[in-house]
Protein backbone atom coordinates (compact mmCIF):
# COMPACT_ATOMS: atom_id res chain seq x y z
CA UNK A 1 0.00 0.00 0.00
CA UNK A 2 1.60 3.51 -1.25
CA UNK A 3 1.40 6.10 2.11
CA UNK A 4 4.82 8.45 0.75
CA UNK A 5 4.82 10.44 -2.32
CA UNK A 6 6.82 13.74 -3.33
CA UNK A 7 6.60 15.10 -6.78
CA UNK A 8 10.59 15.18 -7.57
CA UNK A 9 11.93 18.56 -8.53
CA UNK A 10 15.52 18.59 -10.73
CA UNK A 11 17.82 21.28 -9.55
CA UNK A 12 17.42 23.27 -12.91
CA UNK A 13 13.52 23.99 -11.01
CA UNK A 14 14.28 24.07 -7.71
CA UNK A 15 17.14 27.05 -8.49
CA UNK A 16 14.69 28.31 -10.55
CA UNK A 17 12.84 31.70 -8.93
CA UNK A 18 10.39 32.78 -11.65
CA UNK A 19 9.69 28.87 -12.50
CA UNK A 20 8.80 27.96 -8.56
CA UNK A 21 6.37 31.29 -8.13
CA UNK A 22 4.19 30.10 -11.36
CA UNK A 23 4.22 26.71 -9.81
CA UNK A 24 3.38 27.58 -6.26
CA UNK A 25 6.45 25.42 -5.17
CA UNK A 26 6.48 26.09 -1.21
CA UNK A 27 9.86 28.06 -0.07
CA UNK A 28 11.07 25.39 2.01
CA UNK A 29 11.36 22.49 -1.03
CA UNK A 30 15.40 22.16 -1.54
CA UNK A 31 16.33 20.50 -4.20
CA UNK A 32 17.38 17.04 -3.28
CA UNK A 33 18.35 13.32 -5.19
CA UNK A 34 15.90 10.57 -5.67
CA UNK A 35 17.80 8.58 -2.86
CA UNK A 36 17.65 11.85 -0.36
CA UNK A 37 13.56 11.79 -0.42
CA UNK A 38 12.91 8.15 -0.18
CA UNK A 39 15.25 8.03 2.80
CA UNK A 40 13.20 11.19 4.26
CA UNK A 41 10.01 9.04 3.73
CA UNK A 42 11.07 5.85 5.54
CA UNK A 43 12.15 7.96 8.28
CA UNK A 44 8.64 9.81 8.31
CA UNK A 45 7.25 6.19 8.40
CA UNK A 46 9.30 5.08 10.71
CA UNK A 47 8.71 7.84 12.99
CA UNK A 48 5.14 6.97 12.80
CA UNK A 49 5.61 3.64 13.70
CA UNK A 50 4.25 2.36 10.74
CA UNK A 51 5.13 -1.57 10.66
CA UNK A 52 9.02 -2.41 9.96
CA UNK A 53 9.39 -4.37 6.84
CA UNK A 54 12.45 -5.24 4.75
CA UNK A 55 13.02 -1.82 2.27
CA UNK A 56 12.80 -3.11 -1.20
CA UNK A 57 14.93 -0.80 -4.09
CA UNK A 58 16.21 -0.68 -7.22
CA UNK A 59 19.55 0.15 -8.84
CA UNK A 60 18.77 4.26 -9.14
CA UNK A 61 18.86 3.66 -5.04
CA UNK A 62 20.51 0.84 -4.11
CA UNK A 63 23.83 1.99 -5.87
CA UNK A 64 23.81 5.33 -3.46
CA UNK A 65 26.09 4.54 -0.05
CA UNK A 66 24.50 6.84 2.36
CA UNK A 67 21.05 5.80 1.23
CA UNK A 68 21.62 2.27 2.49
CA UNK A 69 24.34 3.94 5.33
CA UNK A 70 20.55 5.59 6.51
CA UNK A 71 18.32 2.33 6.08
CA UNK A 72 21.24 0.61 8.51
CA UNK A 73 21.05 3.63 11.05
CA UNK A 74 17.16 3.12 11.39
CA UNK A 75 18.07 -0.37 11.92
CA UNK A 76 15.89 -1.18 9.12
CA UNK A 77 16.88 -4.49 6.75
CA UNK A 78 17.19 -4.10 2.79
CA UNK A 79 17.44 -6.23 -0.16
CA UNK A 80 18.32 -3.31 -2.85
CA UNK A 81 19.59 -3.48 -6.68
CA UNK A 82 23.21 -2.32 -7.26
CA UNK A 83 25.35 -1.59 -10.43
CA UNK A 84 27.51 -3.88 -11.98
CA UNK A 85 30.50 -1.66 -11.24
CA UNK A 86 30.06 -1.17 -7.31
CA UNK A 87 33.10 -2.43 -6.03
CA UNK A 88 33.68 -4.68 -3.31
CA UNK A 89 35.93 -7.18 -1.69
CA UNK A 90 35.64 -10.88 -2.24
CA UNK A 91 34.59 -12.94 0.19
CA UNK A 92 37.30 -13.19 3.17
CA UNK A 93 38.61 -10.21 2.10
CA UNK A 94 38.99 -6.77 3.49
CA UNK A 95 40.86 -3.67 3.33
CA UNK A 96 44.79 -3.51 4.64
CA UNK A 97 44.62 -1.98 8.77
CA UNK A 98 46.05 1.31 8.98
CA UNK A 99 49.73 1.44 9.07
CA UNK A 100 51.65 0.90 12.15
CA UNK A 101 52.04 3.75 14.85
CA UNK A 102 55.43 5.52 13.77
CA UNK A 103 57.49 7.36 17.35
CA UNK A 104 55.96 10.52 16.92
CA UNK A 105 52.41 12.16 15.87
CA UNK A 106 49.09 10.27 16.07
CA UNK A 107 48.25 6.46 15.85
CA UNK A 108 47.29 6.53 11.66
CA UNK A 109 43.53 5.15 11.69
CA UNK A 110 42.34 5.03 8.17
CA UNK A 111 42.44 1.75 6.19
CA UNK A 112 44.65 1.26 3.01
CA UNK A 113 45.02 -0.49 0.25
CA UNK A 114 48.18 -1.42 -2.04
CA UNK A 115 48.58 -2.07 -5.99
CA UNK A 116 48.11 -5.81 -4.83
CA UNK A 117 44.99 -6.00 -2.44
CA UNK A 118 42.40 -4.36 -4.18
CA UNK A 119 38.66 -4.10 -4.52
CA UNK A 120 36.66 -5.55 -7.42
CA UNK A 121 33.11 -4.56 -9.30
CA UNK A 122 30.76 -7.35 -8.61
CA UNK A 123 30.83 -8.31 -12.12
CA UNK A 124 34.15 -9.22 -12.03
CA UNK A 125 33.17 -11.18 -9.18
CA UNK A 126 30.76 -12.48 -10.63
CA UNK A 127 32.59 -13.66 -13.99
CA UNK A 128 35.63 -15.01 -11.59
CA UNK A 129 32.70 -17.61 -9.75
CA UNK A 130 32.99 -21.34 -10.40
CA UNK A 131 30.00 -22.28 -12.07
CA UNK A 132 28.84 -24.65 -9.45
CA UNK A 133 28.41 -21.27 -7.00
CA UNK A 134 25.14 -20.72 -9.55
CA UNK A 135 21.84 -22.45 -9.11
CA UNK A 136 18.49 -22.98 -11.09
CA UNK A 137 16.05 -21.74 -8.24
CA UNK A 138 12.16 -20.70 -8.75
CA UNK A 139 11.10 -17.95 -7.07
CA UNK A 140 6.93 -17.51 -8.32
CA UNK A 141 5.00 -19.05 -10.40
CA UNK A 142 3.14 -16.84 -12.88
CA UNK A 143 -0.04 -18.43 -14.03
CA UNK A 144 1.12 -21.57 -16.20
CA UNK A 145 4.77 -20.85 -16.45
CA UNK A 146 7.45 -20.81 -13.29
CA UNK A 147 9.74 -18.01 -12.92
CA UNK A 148 12.89 -19.16 -12.96
CA UNK A 149 17.07 -17.92 -13.54
CA UNK A 150 20.45 -18.94 -12.15
CA UNK A 151 21.56 -17.32 -8.74
CA UNK A 152 24.48 -17.35 -6.61
CA UNK A 153 25.26 -15.46 -3.42
CA UNK A 154 28.21 -14.73 -1.73
CA UNK A 155 29.21 -12.56 1.43
CA UNK A 156 31.02 -9.48 0.66
CA UNK A 157 32.16 -5.83 1.74
CA UNK A 158 31.26 -2.61 0.14
CA UNK A 159 34.42 -1.14 -0.89
CA UNK A 160 33.01 2.52 -1.33
CA UNK A 161 35.62 5.08 0.25
CA UNK A 162 36.46 2.30 2.83
CA UNK A 163 39.80 3.91 2.92
CA UNK A 164 38.53 7.40 4.36
CA UNK A 165 37.32 5.14 7.75
CA UNK A 166 38.73 3.70 10.58
CA UNK A 167 36.40 0.09 10.32
CA UNK A 168 35.40 -1.67 7.28
CA UNK A 169 31.95 -1.68 5.72
CA UNK A 170 29.85 -4.27 7.64
CA UNK A 171 29.40 -7.51 5.53
CA UNK A 172 26.56 -8.72 3.80
CA UNK A 173 25.16 -10.05 1.00
CA UNK A 174 25.77 -10.24 -2.32
CA UNK A 175 23.34 -11.90 -4.74
CA UNK A 176 23.89 -12.40 -8.54
CA UNK A 177 21.45 -13.55 -11.62
CA UNK A 178 22.87 -14.91 -14.56
CA UNK A 179 20.32 -16.52 -16.61
CA UNK A 180 21.31 -19.42 -18.30
CA UNK A 181 22.07 -18.27 -22.43
CA UNK A 182 23.61 -15.07 -21.24
CA UNK A 183 26.91 -13.98 -21.64
CA UNK A 184 27.00 -12.39 -18.32
CA UNK A 185 25.05 -11.40 -14.80
CA UNK A 186 22.07 -8.97 -15.14
CA UNK A 187 21.29 -7.97 -11.62
CA UNK A 188 22.70 -7.67 -8.70
CA UNK A 189 21.66 -6.87 -5.02
CA UNK A 190 23.28 -6.31 -2.10
CA UNK A 191 21.41 -7.06 1.36
CA UNK A 192 21.50 -7.04 5.00
CA UNK A 193 19.44 -9.87 5.41
CA UNK A 194 21.42 -12.34 8.40
CA UNK A 195 24.05 -14.53 7.37
CA UNK A 196 21.68 -17.32 7.82
CA UNK A 197 19.22 -16.52 5.49
CA UNK A 198 18.63 -19.24 2.71
CA UNK A 199 19.48 -18.44 -0.82
CA UNK A 200 15.75 -18.88 -1.98
CA UNK A 201 14.38 -17.12 0.38
CA UNK A 202 16.70 -14.19 -0.63
CA UNK A 203 15.58 -14.53 -3.92
CA UNK A 204 11.79 -14.31 -3.67
CA UNK A 205 12.58 -11.26 -0.96
CA UNK A 206 14.58 -9.37 -4.13
CA UNK A 207 12.24 -10.17 -6.59
CA UNK A 208 9.51 -9.58 -4.89
CA UNK A 209 10.05 -5.81 -5.78
CA UNK A 210 7.70 -6.17 -8.63
CA UNK A 211 4.50 -5.46 -6.28
CA UNK A 212 5.52 -1.78 -6.05
CA UNK A 213 5.92 -1.85 -10.15
CA UNK A 214 2.56 -3.19 -10.17
CA UNK A 215 1.22 -0.88 -7.49
CA UNK A 216 2.23 2.07 -9.51
CA UNK A 217 1.23 1.32 -12.60
CA UNK A 218 -2.10 0.89 -11.17
CA UNK A 219 -2.01 4.06 -9.85
CA UNK A 220 -1.04 5.78 -13.07
CA UNK A 221 -3.52 3.38 -15.32
CA UNK A 222 -6.08 2.61 -13.12
CA UNK A 223 -6.57 5.44 -10.78
CA UNK A 224 -5.82 8.54 -12.42
CA UNK A 225 -2.06 9.05 -10.90
CA UNK A 226 -0.35 10.20 -14.56
CA UNK A 227 -3.64 11.83 -15.40
CA UNK A 228 -3.10 15.30 -13.80
CA UNK A 229 -2.64 18.16 -16.06
CA UNK A 230 -2.43 20.68 -13.47
CA UNK A 231 0.44 23.84 -12.97
CA UNK A 232 1.20 23.58 -9.56
CA UNK A 233 2.89 21.87 -6.73
CA UNK A 234 0.02 22.05 -4.35
CA UNK A 235 -2.87 20.82 -7.07
CA UNK A 236 -0.56 17.63 -7.90
CA UNK A 237 -0.31 16.48 -4.15
CA UNK A 238 -3.80 17.27 -3.80
CA UNK A 239 -4.61 14.90 -6.65
CA UNK A 240 -2.14 12.00 -5.62
CA UNK A 241 -3.65 12.05 -2.27
CA UNK A 242 -6.91 11.27 -3.17
CA UNK A 243 -5.26 8.70 -5.96
CA UNK A 244 -3.65 6.75 -3.15
CA UNK A 245 -6.84 7.09 -0.84
CA UNK A 246 -8.37 5.23 -3.78
CA UNK A 247 -6.28 2.86 -3.73
CA UNK A 248 -5.83 2.16 -0.33
CA UNK A 249 -10.01 1.94 -0.43
CA UNK A 250 -10.08 -0.67 -3.52
CA UNK A 251 -6.49 -2.46 -1.94
CA UNK A 252 -9.02 -3.29 1.61
CA UNK A 253 -11.68 -4.41 -0.64
CA UNK A 254 -9.64 -6.78 -2.98
CA UNK A 255 -8.27 -8.18 0.27
CA UNK A 256 -12.05 -8.52 1.74
CA UNK A 257 -12.45 -10.36 -1.27
CA UNK A 258 -9.62 -12.53 -1.93
CA UNK A 259 -9.85 -16.01 -3.24
CA UNK A 260 -6.34 -16.45 -2.03
CA UNK A 261 -4.69 -17.14 1.21
CA UNK A 262 -7.60 -15.17 3.20
CA UNK A 263 -10.31 -17.48 1.81
CA UNK A 264 -12.17 -19.27 4.48
CA UNK A 265 -10.72 -16.79 7.42
CA UNK A 266 -12.87 -13.84 6.24
CA UNK A 267 -15.44 -14.73 9.15
CA UNK A 268 -18.50 -14.83 6.99
CA UNK A 269 -21.40 -18.03 7.35
CA UNK A 270 -22.80 -18.70 4.29
CA UNK A 271 -25.97 -20.06 5.32
CA UNK A 272 -27.22 -23.46 2.84
CA UNK A 273 -30.54 -23.50 1.04
CA UNK A 274 -34.07 -24.15 2.60
CA UNK A 275 -35.00 -27.79 2.55
CA UNK A 276 -37.69 -26.88 -0.14
CA UNK A 277 -35.58 -24.49 -1.90
CA UNK A 278 -36.00 -25.44 -5.81
CA UNK A 279 -34.14 -23.06 -8.44
CA UNK A 280 -36.61 -21.27 -10.58
CA UNK A 281 -36.86 -23.35 -14.22
CA UNK A 282 -35.73 -26.89 -12.54
CA UNK A 283 -38.21 -29.71 -12.91
CA UNK A 284 -40.27 -30.49 -10.48
CA UNK A 285 -38.55 -33.41 -8.09
CA UNK A 286 -39.86 -36.81 -8.59
CA UNK A 287 -42.94 -38.03 -7.31
CA UNK A 288 -43.15 -40.87 -4.75
CA UNK A 289 -44.79 -44.32 -6.25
Amino acid sequence: MPIGYRLYLPKEWAEDAERREKAEVPQEVEFQTKPEIALNQIRAAVAAKVTRGVVLADAAYGTNTEFRDGLTKLGLQYVVGVQSTMTVWEPDKQPLPAKPRGKMGRPPRLLRRSEQHQPVSVKQLAMGLPSTAFQEITWREAGERKLRSRFAAVRICPAHRDYEKAEPHAEQWLLIEWPRGEAEPTKYWVSTLPPTTKRKALIKMAKHRWIIERDYEELKQELGLGHFEGRNWRGFHHHATLCIAAYGFLVAERNRFSPSARAGHLGFAAPGPAPDFRPRGSPPPPRAA
